[in-house]
Order: structure tokens, then sequence, then C-alpha cells
């Protein structure tokens, strides 16, 4: 048989097995709030052939495809399991098994390393969190995306209501309309029907509340249901300890801003700092886009080898914030036309590490350039080290930071030859470290870190609201701390 038409059948037998995991991956995520994922990347609602991708991705671990031959009997052996809410990896369990002496077998070898997941160990489904969204923009939208998509069993973050002005006839049905499709991160996954009477969107079975108003003192969260909600302030327009308490109302126990917070304000990168959060904190912000790309990273090269000192230079993608064409801005340079023009301008990322590595006292510095792309930037972040190695040994450090570590839902990493921006669209981390770009030389080193400003920013912030909650699962096989 020719050689093709072997790697045609290979294809459509992998194909045929991927169809099976669907199902069951289905079922563990509805009836058990377990998310399967895949070294660190969720197989939820993900379709025959990003289930393959996925796989063909553990490429960067061992230098072949992780085939679903190989997971396929790991993830059977967890629907035999009385598991409670978790995260399982079952790319890890198959490499971790691979290398256990032991003579176990598949249902033995996953049994034991999910075990604090199962019987008397599991932790219950808690009862839902509700969440409000003040303002619908960019992130606003995006949220609510990976809100409704991580709906799961119900037992989780259950968006409740929007606030937003009022924007004239048909504002509902408007806003349906951009939730439902997007010029950049295209079509939203699933149904949207809008009920007018009630100003309801419905997606995907959530009824989520438009409440219009002007200012937080027009609301009652109360009438409508709400009650010790986590309110995510998008609009930043409030960036303070005092704005932002406005939100604290009755319904609403928290307040989260996506935009670097000011004054004593935590600013919070998940992966580095959101361990600090205290339970009884109520205003907390996730910092800028920026930060959290650059402080992940930034973090796992001090740990292994000191940082002496640091510059980020962001190549960033124009916002809302710019005009499309030249017209009057309160701020230098961003009023000439965004799509026409590089932009020089300020970034306070370099300033608000501080506040999430509090422990770094090197000194680092920053600029920024707005670049006519609508979506992904990239930090050229040059470092000063605390000793000299080798452009080898640093991508091979933080290639395993971004499989293994603790960091490794923020930190991925790329070999392509040709990457580009595009094709970070979408990534749900809060950096790509770009190893062909990587510069060592002694103990200066220069990494190049993709991030899509967007929506891996929206991950990072849906991931602090899960820890604030309480419903940020623990990841099983344990990641190496």
């Amino acid at each position: 048989m020719p050689v093709n038409e072997d790697s045609f059948t290979n294809w459509k037998t992998r194909e045929e097995i991927a169809e099976s995991m669907i199902p069951m991956i289905g079922k563990l995520h509805r009836e058990r709030d377990v998310t399967v994922l895949l070294h660190s990347r969720s197989l939820v609602n993900k379709s025959v052939v990003s289930i393959l991708k996925t796989h063909r991705f553990a490429r960067q671990i061992d230098g072949e495809e992780l085939s679903v031959t190989e997971t396929l009997p790991y993830l059977r052996a967890l629907t035999a399991l009385d598991l409670g809410p978790s995260q399982i990896d079952i790319g890890m369990l198959a490499a971790t098994h691979r290398t256990d002496e032991r003579g176990l077998s598949v249902e033995e070898f996953t049994a034991e390393a999910v075990a604090g997941a199962t019987g008397v160990n599991k932790i219950e489904c808690r009862e839902g969190r509700d969440v409000v969204l003040y303002g619908f923009g960019r992130i606003g939208r995006l949220v609510a995306r990976l809100l409704i998509e991580k709906a799961g069993s119900g037992n989780g973050l259950r968006l409740r209501a929007i606030v937003v002005r009022r924007g004239g006839e048909q504002d509902i049905v408007k806003r349906a309309s951009l939730l439902r499709r997007d010029s950049i991160h295209g079509q939203f996954q699933g149904t949207i029907t809008v009920d007018e009477a009630s100003d309801t969107i419905i997606a995907n079975g959530n009824e989520i509340k438009v409440i219009y108003a002007g200012d937080p003192s027009e609301v009652d969260y109360t009438a409508y249901g709400i009650k010790d909600a986590i309110l995510i302030d998008n609009t930043g327009k409030w960036r303070d300890r005092e704005g932002l308490s406005q939100h604290l109302r009755p319904g609403i126990d928290k307040v989260v801003l996506t935009a670097p917070g000011k004054g004593d304000v935590p600013n919070i990168v998940h992966g580095v700092n959101h361990d600090t959060i205290k339970p009884e904190e109520q205003i907390l912000s996730c910092a800028s886009c920026t930060t959290n790309a650059i402080v992940p990273p930034l973090k796992a090269m001090a740990d292994e080898y000191g940082v002496l000192r640091g510059h980020v230079e962001t190549v960033h993608s124009f916002t809302n914030d710019q005009n499309l064409l030249d017209n009057y801005h309160k701020a230098d340079r961003r009023g000439r036309s965004a799509p026409l023009n590089m932009v020089i301008t300020e970034t306070g990322a370099a300033s608000a590490v501080a506040k999430a590595l509090p422990d770094l006292k090197a000194p680092i510095t920053g600029s920024s350039i707005r670049v006519p792309v609508p979506d992904v930037s990239i930090a050229i972040l040059s470092l000063r080290l605390g000793r000299e190695t080798t452009r080898a040994e640093v991508l091979d450090y933080l290639r395993d930071v971004s499989l293994t570590s603790p960091l490794k839902r923020q930190i991925d990493f790329t070999t392509a030859p040709d990457a580009v921006s595009s094709d970070f669209m979408g990534s749900r981390h809060a950096s790509i470290i770009d190893a062909g770009a990587t510069k060592v030389d002694g103990d200066n080193a220069i990494l190049y870190l993709w991030y899509d400003n967007e929506f891996g920013y929206s991950c990072q912030v849906i991931r602090v609201v899960q820890h604030v909650s309480g419903v940020e699962y623990p990841t099983y096989p344990s990641p190496a701390v």
C-alpha cells in the first residue's frame, strides 16, 4: 500500500478515536465539574480536529506527537472513578506513567494520580457564584464568552447581569449581536437569543439580565435576585479604592478591575501573586495585559538566574482608546490615526511589576509603541541576569516552565520558525515565548513575548475571579513546584 494511503488510514483512525473522546469529556464536565486538559490545554467543547491538533502540540515535550490512542485509556479510566470537581491533565498522566517503573496498569496509575479528587477526598460541587459585568466593551464581551463557556454543570461562575448605559433603540439587540460576532475572535460558540421585553440575553441557556444605569448608585442588584456577586468592572472609569467602592452595594461582595489599580488596590497576576489575596479583600485589580505578559516570565527568570535590571519595550496593537483618524485626544500622540501610524506612548507595566513581584528589587523600565494591528502584541524583555548562561540552557528551562511548572497556564512556548502576530489570536496564555527570537549573551538575555492582549488577558481575569470565588479547582497530576 502506498505511504500516503497508510497516512490517510491512520488519520481516519485517530479521527474516530477523537470522536469517541468528546462525549466522555463532555459528560465529565457537565455532571462532575471535571475539566479534561491535555498539557494545560482544555479539551472541553473542542472539535475532533482541535483535539488532534492539541495532541500534536506534545511534540514540544519529547519531539514527537502524542497519540490519541495513548491518552484514550486514561480518559476511560477517569470515567470509571468517583471524581469530584477538578482539572485533570491526561497528557501529564500519560507522560508521568511512561516514566513510572512500578508496573502499574493505566487504571491503577490513574486512580493513584487523581486520588485527591476521588472518594472521601473529593471536593463537593459548590453552589454557583453570581458574576456581574459592569461595562460590555472589548474585554467585557470576551469575559462574557469565557464565563458562558465555563458554566459547566452550573455550579461554577454564573454570569447573571451586565450593567451598561442605554445606547438608544434596540440597544440590547445590538449588544447581543456584538457578543454573537466578533471581527477578531470570530463567532460565539453556541446560540444567543434576546428577550427585549425583559431586557435579557439568553446565551447557551444562561439568562443574562441587561441592567441600564448611569452609575453604580442607580442599581439595586438584590431586585434581580443577585447575591454575594463578584462584579467585574471593565470600564476603567474608576481605578482607585474610593471609586471602585461605589460598586459595593447590596448583592455585590467583591469588585475586580480589568485595568491597573491605583493606590493601595492590589494588582494581581494570576500564577504569580494570586495566592496573596486576603479572603477579606473586596477590591482588587487584574493589572494590565502587558503586566500579565511580562511578570510570569520575569518571575521564572528571576527564580532561576536572578535579575539585576531590565527593560521592556512593548509593541502593542491599537485599542479603542485611540482614534481611527486624526482627531483631538487628551493624551499626546494618541489622537493620531491608529490604523495608519506607529504611535509612541507610555506604559505603566514596568512600574506595576513591583506590585506583583515585591521581592524583585531589580529596576525595570519600560516604553511602548502602538502599531496598526487590531490584536496581539509583543513585549521585548531585555534582562541583565545574576549569572552567565547560554541560549540553549535558557530555552530548555523556559520550555520546561511552560510545560510542567505552576506557571504553565501563564507561559506558552513556540519554536515555529515563521511565527507572526496573527498566529497567537485566541491564545489563552498570558504570554508566549518565541524561542527563535530569544537572544542570550553571557549575563544578558532578551526574550520576545507574544500575547493576545484581549483574549489572553481575559483568561487571566477569569482565573483571578475563579480563585477569589472559590471555584478554582485543583489540577491533577499536581504540577512540579
